[in-house]
């Protein structure tokens, strides 16, 4: 591969740092999951199906309650799927992984963002009443479809490229903007919101977009983000401070109600 098709910055001592910290998440990311599995109490919240009675326009029947999720073991899986993806890219995967930096990409986060995020996204919309199984849906089919335009991101701009496209970013970003703004209408229309619950919409809402920030950032060649190999580590910083702050925050609300 020649200079002018590897990506900025991604240079043998800039993959071995990667490696590092890929090591280091593993662990942290695990750890968190394991304590979050002892900790973890019983409390769940039910997912439900609401069904029409009758042909358009005829009365919605009462909802009924089709499996209960524990918040607790949630928390835990979106950790252990962040901890699986950095130890598959520091070991078995390695190679693939490195070859992709090169050439401008990570095939292996936006795989993992698409499950984990869609896990922490659900778990927040629980506690804003997006429980009926229709709504889940839609909030897992709007998140995935965010993360892979943010893949779709990657793909269109390859190193050495003569212009850049922001198109498949704007996109995404339409398409995650929707289940927050269903979360901020039920937020705004409830009569009685608990302080904890405003404080983890404010805080996951900012959590939750840092990245897409980082890969603004990274597109338009701002500062050190036009060195890829910076982006990348920006992505690791973030997966472990966003995560557990997302992970500890849903959590800790699990024990408030």
């Amino acid at each position: 591969m020649s200079s002018k098709d590897t990506a900025a910055g991604v240079t043998s001592e800039a993959l071995a740092g990667l490696r590092k910290w890929n090591i280091g998440l593993t662990v942290l990311h695990a750890v968190q999951g394991i304590a979050i599995i002892v900790l973890a109490g019983g409390f769940s919240i039910a997912v439900t199906s609401s069904y029409p009675t009758g042909p358009p326009g005829s009365t919605i029947a009462a909802p009924s309650t089709l499996f209960e999720v524990r918040i607790g073991v949630a928390v835990a899986i979106f950790l252990f799927l962040a901890a699986a993806d950095h130890l598959l890219t520091c070991t078995v995967l390695r190679s693939t992984y490195e070859a992709d930096l090169r050439r401008g990409i990570n095939r292996f986060r936006w795989i993992e963002y698409s499950f984990s995020s869609t896990v922490m996204l659900v778990l927040i919309g629980f506690y804003f009443g997006l429980t009926g199984i229709s709504t889940v849906v839609a909030v897992i089919g709007a998140n995935v479809a965010m993360i892979l335009f943010g893949w779709l991101q990657e793909r269109m701009n390859p190193p050495g490229r003569a212009s850049t496209t922001m198109m498949p970013f704007w996109f995404g970003t339409l398409a995650g903007a929707a289940p927050w703004i269903a979360i901020l209408i039920n937020l705004v229309g409830t009569s009685q919101v608990p302080g904890f619950v405003i404080g983890i919409f404010v805080s996951l809402l900012i959590a939750f977009f840092t990245f897409a920030v980082n890969q603004w950032l990274q597109y338009r060649g701002i500062g050190r983000w036009s060195n890829y190999a910076f982006g990348e580590k920006t992505y690791l910083v973030l997966s472990l401070v966003a995560k557990s702050l997302l992970a500890w925050q849903i959590f800790a609300g699990s024990l408030a109600s």
